[in-house]
């Protein structure tokens, strides 16, 4: 390979691994001739020479995978460039069975762990000698790097779409009270709604599960106390599904009648609802990427602290068309 780009055997060595100040083109004719030669870089040998093993953990309490795999993902993306490898361990929110999975990780010499899970409460720090980034839900610890969604950014768009469409009877059905995420998603609602100079339909957040079937029953609570609403907005897609279902059962068309927006844009509840949901997206792959990206540039030794947000979208589907 040296001798086929016309380099001594130590730049040709620097070249397919990324090391040394070499100029772009001499870089270039090196790998021109890797690739021709079908030559790759040796991952032990890498690793020994640099001291790295090129590999992230990735420690998630979310069992279901539902937002931990879309952060893997984005995670991989920006691994991948660096051909990096990832350890993906289920601690399943035990701390117990996290700190064994930390400590294996370690044992592997991995470079760095992302964090991740379903919560998006603060944390306890994980307890390690490698740099960690956490995504999702933060470190509670200000000096750790974080990457989350703006929660409450994505229930301001939701409401300002539905006032958008004219609709302004607009009730809100949601998670536990107790769910970080229900609360702040359930502020900004109030909010977004007051500066409009409209207040919620019944005056009341409907708190309850992340489930269809608390969805059927707070539809069915919220139109007893006020016949007239004509949106709702829910704190999740499962629960939008289970209001979608009773709004149908009981004659009420969406969106003629009432519409209907959702949150996490859940591929599988989103387009499997009638009419497909319009909801917001976390961008969890996103969130993924640059948690990553950030872990990187830890590794690589620089000071990345504090908490970034991710902006949401809004994925306008037929169900407030």
């Amino acid at each position: 390979m040296a001798a086929l780009a016309g380099v001594s055997v130590g730049t040709a060595s620097k070249a397919v691994n990324g090391r040394g100040q070499l100029r772009p083109e001499t870089r270039a004719r090196v790998l021109t001739a890797a690739a021709e030669l079908g030559f790759e870089p040796n991952a032990l040998a890498r690793g020994l020479l640099s001291g790295r093993s090129f590999t992230v953990g990735l420690i998630t309490t979310d069992s279901f995978g539902r937002f931990s795999i879309p952060v893997m993902l984005g995670a991989e993306e920006a691994l991948g460039a660096g051909q990096m490898s990832v350890f993906l361990c289920d601690s399943r929110g035990d701390r117990v069975r996290e700190q064994h999975y930390a400590r294996m990780l370690l044992a592997r010499r991995v470079d760095g762990i992302i964090v991740t899970g379903r919560r998006i409460e603060p944390r306890p720090p994980l307890e390690t000698s490698v740099p960690v980034v956490y995504a999702v839900g933060p470190s509670a610890d200000p000096t750790d790097t974080s990457v989350v969604s703006d929660e409450a950014g994505g229930a301001r768009l939701a409401i300002e779409h539905l006032i958008a469409t004219g609709r302004q009877r607009i009730g809100h059905i949601t998670g536990p009270e107790t769910h970080l995420a229900a609360k702040v998603r359930a502020d900004a609602v109030r909010q977004t709604l007051s500066a409009a100079g409209l207040q919620l339909a019944s005056s009341a957040v409907y708190f309850g599960q992340w489930s269809e079937e608390w969805g059927r029953q707070a539809a069915a609570i919220l139109l007893r106390s006020q016949p007239d609403v004509d949106a709702v907005f829910c704190g999740s897609d499962q629960i939008a599904r289970g209001v979608a279902d009773h709004l149908r059962e009981n004659g009420r068309r969406v969106p003629d009648d009432i519409a209907l927006a959702g949150f996490d844009n859940w591929d599988v509840m989103a387009t499997a609802c009638r009419p497909p949901l319009t909801t917001v997206d976390r961008h969890l792959h996103d969130l993924g990427r640059v948690a990553a990206e950030n872990l990187l540039n830890k590794i690589a030794g620089e000071d990345v602290a504090g908490v970034r947000k991710i902006p949401c979208g809004l994925v306008v589907r037929e169900s407030t068309r």
